[in-house]
């Protein structure tokens, strides 16, 4: 499970890398993972410090830490 986890935390780094600043729902039906697992990746991301979080309108905003 937990490369699992690392792999999709790699596709929403790239991703973000191409995009730029989305919410949680693009990056869900963008590279379309549960709900789940895509928080869970966003959990490894921001325990990495890799990723800014920005609560925005009842989700998240997701950036790239630069």
């Amino acid at each position: 499970m937990e490369d699992l986890i690392g792999k999709i935390a790699g596709e929403i780094w790239h991703y973000l890398d191409e995009h730029g600043e989305v919410n949680v729902a693009e990056i869900k039906f963008s590279l379309g993972y549960s709900n789940s697992l895509i928080f869970l990746a966003l959990g490894w991301l921001a325990r990495e410090n890799k990723i800014n979080l920005l609560e925005s309108d009842y989700t998240y905003k997701i950036s790239l830490r630069r």
